[in-house]
C-alpha cells in the first residue's frame, strides 16, 4: 500500500498540498546548484511513502526490541548487502538518519570527550562536524586542524603528518563539504598508522562519486568512511557506514542504542533501491556527467574572469570566487537567487570577508545533470550566472530563460 497520492494531501491539508506544489514549482523552473542537493528517483519516493515507514523496529536484523519484524529484517539485509557490495566493503550500517548522525557515531565509536581530533579547517573546506565550535564535535573533542597551501589552495599533506605526530589524534577526519579535488587516500592512511590513529572518511559528498566510478575509493584505505545517500545520489534524506570488519562491534553500539532508536525502516528500504540503482551503467553515466558539467563549469567561469578556487575541480561541485563582480558572497548568492539560480554563499581558503559573508560561492552541478543539462551547455549557464552577478537589471530576464530552458 502507497500513501503518496497527491490527491490525499489535497483532500486532508489543501494548505500543505499548495506548497508541496510551489515547492515542486521553484525546483522545476530554476537552476539548482546548491552541492548537498540531487533528485530522488521515483522508486526511492514510493519506498519512503510505504507501510515500511509505520513499523518500529529498534535493534538489529534478528535482533529487535519488537515483534513483527521478519520483513523488515530483510529490508535491512538486503540495504546491508547492497551497500557492502557496491563499495566493496567489510562492513555496513544502514541505520543513520544522516551523513552527520552516521559521523556522529564515528565520535562515539573511537573517541571520549576531550580527545584530539584532527580535521580540514572550516573555511579550508571542511564540514562543521569535523570541529566546528559551533557543533557538538568542537565543544566535546579537542578539534586540530590541517588545511591547503597559499600558493595552489591543495591539501598540505606534509603539514598534515607533522600535525598528526605532534598531536596523536584519535581520529584523522578526511572527506569535506567544499574541498574540490580528490584526496590522496594512500597517503593519509600511512599518516593515520604512523600516528596510530583511526582514519576516517566523511564521504558524504564523494560516495556516490565512488559508487559511480567517478572518484577513487577511500574504502580501502579507511577504517571507516561515513556517507549521505542524498547529494549525488538519487535516494532518500540519510546516512551509512561503511567499515573494516574488526570495527563492526564498536559501530552497531554507537548507532543504536548509544545515539539512536529505532530507524526508520521506510528510508532503509529507499537505500536499498539506492544502491541498487548507483550499480547501474545509467547512474555511472550521471555520475560521470556530473563532474565533466562542473568542470566545464568552472573552465567557462574562468573565462569570464571567475576563478575556481585550487584551480579546478575532479568533483561534482566548485567554489567560486565572486570578488571580481564586488559582491560579497552572501550578497552573490542572493542576486543569483532573483534570476532563479540557486547556490550557496562560500568562503575562500584564506578569505579576509567576514565568515558571515564570504568571498566565493559554492556550485553542485548534480542537480543540474539530472535536470538534462550537458557540458556544453555551462558555457551559457556561465553566461547567466555572470550576467546576474554584474547586472541587476538583467536578473528578471535570465529568470525567464532559464524557466523556459528548465521546462523544455
Amino acid at each position: 500500500m502507497i500513501h503518496s497520492d497527491v490527491n490525499a494531501v489535497s483532500d486532508a491539508d489543501p494548505e500543505v498540498a499548495a506548497l508541496i506544489e510551489s515547492e515542486s514549482v521553484r525546483r522545476r523552473s530554476t537552476l539548482q546548484l546548491v552541492a548537498s542537493e540531487s533528485v530522488a528517483s521515483t522508486a526511492v519516493r514510493a519506498a519512503l511513502s510505504s507501510d515500511l515507514g509505520d513499523k518500529y523496529a529498534e535493534g538489529y536484523p534478528g535482533a529487535r526490541y519488537h515483534g513483527g519484524c521478519e520483513v523488515v529484517d530483510e529490508v535491512e539485509r538486503l540495504a546491508i548487502a547492497r551497500a557492502r557490495k557496491l563499495f566493496e566493503a567489510d562492513y555496513a550500517n544502514v541505520q543513520a538518519i544522516s551523513g552527520s548522525a552516521a559521523g556522529q557515531a564515528v565520535y562515539a565509536a573511537f573517541a571520549q570527550p576531550g580527545d584530539p581530533v584532527l580535521a580540514l579547517r572550516l573555511m579550508h573546506g571542511g564540514h562543521q562536524t569535523h570541529g566546528s565550535r559551533a557543533n557538538f564535535s568542537g565543544r566535546w573533542f579537542a578539534p586540530i586542524t590541517y588545511g591547503v597551501r597559499r600558493d595552489d589552495e591543495l591539501i598540505d599533506y606534509d603539514h598534515l603528518r607533522d600535525t598528526a605526530l605532534v598531536h596523536r589524534p584519535g581520529i584523522i577526519v578526511a572527506g569535506s563539504s567544499s574541498y574540490s579535488r580528490h584526496i590522496d587516500w594512500a597517503a593519509l592512511r600511512s599518516i593515520a598508522d604512523e600516528a596510530d590513529a583511526i582514519l576516517w572518511c566523511d564521504g558524504a559528498h564523494l560516495a556516490g562519486l565512488v559508487a559511480g566510478g567517478a572518484a577513487p575509493s577511500p574504502v580501502p584505505f579507511a577504517d571507516v568512511v561515513t556517507l549521505s545517500t542524498q547529494k549525488v545520489f538519487w535516494g532518500p534524506r540519510g546516512g551509512a557506514i561503511l567499515a573494516r570488519e574488526e570495527h563492526e562491534l564498536a559501530l552497531q553500539k554507537a548507532i543504536y542504542p548509544f545515539l539512536q532508536g529505532g530507524p526508520s525502516m521506510n528510508s532503509v528500504a529507499a537505500k536499498a533501491i539506492t544502491f541498487a540503482e548507483a550499480a547501474t551503467p545509467a547512474f555511472a553515466e550521471y555520475t560521470h556527467a556530473a563532474v565533466l558539467n562542473a568542470q566545464s563549469l568552472s573552465i567557462a567561469l574562468a573565462g569570464h574572469g571567475m576563478r575556481t578556487v585550487s584551480a579546478g575541480t575532479d568533483t561534482h561541485l566548485a567554489v567560486i570566487d565572486v570578488t571580481s563582480s564586488g559582491l560579497t558572497g552572501r550578497a552573490a548568492a542572493a542576486a543569483l537567487s532573483e534570476a532563479g539560480i540557486v547556490v550557496d554563499k562560500a568562503v575562500l581558503p584564506f578569505d579576509d570577508a567576514p565568515v558571515a559573508d564570504g568571498s566565493a560561492i559554492r556550485v553542485g552541478t548534480a542537480v543540474l545533470t539530472a535536470q538534462g543539462f550537458a557540458d556544453g551547455e555551462m558555457s551559457q549557464v556561465a553566461e547567466w550566472i555572470v550576467g546576474a552577478l554584474t547586472d541587476e537589471g538583467a536578473r528578471a530576464e535570465i529568470k525567464a530563460q532559464i524557466g523556459q530552458r528548465c521546462g523544455s
